[in-house]
């Protein structure tokens, strides 16, 4: 099998020549501008980063992207569906005054933002998945799946339930609505905290099967009869209805990389990934810790699966930071000898089996050529 290409520039600068410029060329490069862009809708997947943490990616690399697609004839616009947990970007309002808030405006990025799975993250569309194991039918954000062209735009860093949180995450889990990430995150059904419920009938109104139900001005769900779409989740005003969020992390990888099939089929997508502030936890986090590693490089490639192992095995080869959670771990008498910065930070999870499914599903290879742009 041929290897894949993916193109990489450090983030070493001269006079007169900026990251952005280097971004640029980057991209370009990497052969953005064999994409037809012209009079085409293309949305930038990006996460805008939760409300207190500082490691999301600045709206100014968004910029760069936005300006090389409108000079190719693009009308792009940047885009991510709401949140399973409640947080900053938990309905679009929330989400748009967040992305605002972290410098994501329309005067600073050169296009709108719209919002993937609308008001109340119940607007999505069923997509098939070929060759799906856990996933037949992927709910994507419709906004998303109106795209003519999608792109990723990634802030590659470390993830407690994936190991990292790569181009993968990014369009898999990213991408899903609420219902899909209910889908990605749980085996089992959504249920009711009392204590949060005032019984306003929101939930029974949006269900479909007759699952919620008022008794004594509290909600309940019966389990036989909910599917686990989610989105009683998304239209309760007080959050109190709860994702069961109990899939185990090897079956949450494969669901991650099945909804990213589901993204990505049937249209010219390309992908770029930033290896800076690769902070031990997600951007959805309200903090983010300090960086595990220096910082690395951008990279890119129409091939998504490549470009994670590329991204991992670079962040692997770095020295990690005095300081940071690997030398926590250190000092618990827990010798770092696997060179698995990821696994090692998150014991619990092992990446590779999203690689690895994604690989299986056709989405991509792991093998990859990597291609150093000045």
């Amino acid at each position: 099998m041929e290897k894949a290409k993916v193109y990489f520039t450090n983030l070493r600068t001269k006079n007169n020549d900026n990251l952005q410029q280097k971004l640029e060329r980057l991209i370009r490069k990497a052969g953005i501008g064999d994409i037809d862009f012209d009079g085409k809708y293309t949305a930038i997947k990006i996460h805008f980063g939760e409300p207190g943490n500082l490691a999301y990616l600045r709206p100014n690399y968004a910029k760069t992207v936005v300006d090389v697609i409108k000079s190719l004839g693009g009308k792009p616009y940047l885009t991510d569906c709401n949140t399973l947990y409640v947080g900053g970007r938990k309905n679009a309002l929330d989400h748009i005054q967040s992305a605002y808030e972290n410098g994501f405006n329309p005067f600073a990025t050169g296009c709108h933002i719209l919002i993937g799975d609308g008001l109340k993250g119940t607007d999505d569309i069923c997509i098939p998945v070929e060759g799906g194991e856990h996933v037949k039918e992927a709910k994507i954000g419709r906004a998303i799946m109106d795209a003519d062209v999608f792109i990723s735009l990634t802030h590659f860093k470390g993830h407690e339930m994936t190991g990292f949180g790569g181009t993968l995450k990014n369009i898999g889990m990213g991408c899903g609505s609420r219902a899909g990430k209910m889908e990605m995150h749980s085996a089992g059904k959504p249920y009711i905290k009392e204590s949060k419920c005032i019984g306003c009938g929101a939930c029974v109104k949006i269900c479909a099967h007759d699952a919620p139900s008022i008794t004594n001005k509290k909600a309940s769900i019966d389990q036989n009869k909910c599917v686990g779409c989610g989105r009683c989740i998304g239209v309760c005003p007080k959050d109190a209805v709860k994702p069961a969020e109990d899939e185990s992390c090897d079956i949450l990888n494969k669901k991650i990389a099945e909804y990213t099939k589901a993204v990505v089929d049937g249209r010219p997508c390309f992908h770029i990934s930033l290896v800076m502030d690769v902070s031990p936890n997600c951007d959805c986090h309200a903090e983010n810790d300090l960086p595990i590693v220096p910082d690395v490089g951008m990279f890119a490639s129409f091939d998504p699966v490549a470009l994670d192992v590329a991204c991992a095995d670079a962040v692997n080869a770095m020295p990690i930071i005095q300081g940071s959670v690997l030398t926590d771990h250190d000092h618990e008498g827990h010798q770092h000898e696997c060179r698995d910065h990821f696994h090692f930070s998150h014991p619990n999870t092992d990446w590779r089996v999203c690689v690895e499914h994604a690989e299986k599903l056709g989405l991509g290879v792991q093998e990859y050529e990597l291609i150093e742009i000045k």
